[in-house]
């Protein structure tokens, strides 16, 4: 008995943490399209969305800063990531490179970025991100 539990348990965990993958990678191509609905879909109302410049915003901030066409995303990628369940949360760390057009201009990033998501129910949502310049 004490075997299928841990079988079980084992299982929740890999789900879990196949639709983490799923949910960030998402979130990465919504980034790219700029796709207000699909941005909202994946974030938690009480989102806490912080920028490598210390510039914080929530969810309605977020999504109108993501989409308002001033930055053009040509690529983001997610580096190295790592994903830790724990309960019902997870601490997803990666390395961002992106290239954006802004301003007219060419610019690339590199950033560390933490998130945190949280299950609601049987679904992943963005309750926390933090990014900082390397």
């Amino acid at each position: 008995m004490e075997h299928m539990m841990t079988l079980n348990r084992d299982h929740a965990a890999t789900t879990d943490h196949e639709a983490v993958a799923r949910k960030v990678e998402a979130f990465r191509l919504a980034q790219i399209a700029a796709d207000p609905k699909a941005l909202g879909a994946l974030c938690a109302d009480d989102l806490s969305y912080s920028h490598s410049n210390g510039f914080l915003e929530d969810k309605a901030a977020f999504i109108a800063n993501a989409t308002d066409g001033k930055t053009e995303f040509l690529s983001i990628a997610y580096k190295d990531p790592t994903i830790k369940i724990v309960g019902p949360a997870a601490v997803v760390r990666f390395h961002w490179m992106a290239e954006m057009m802004t301003g007219g201009q060419k610019v690339a990033n590199s950033l560390h970025i933490l998130m945190n998501w949280l299950k609601q129910g049987d679904d992943w949502k963005l309750l926390s991100r933090s990014a900082t310049k390397l």
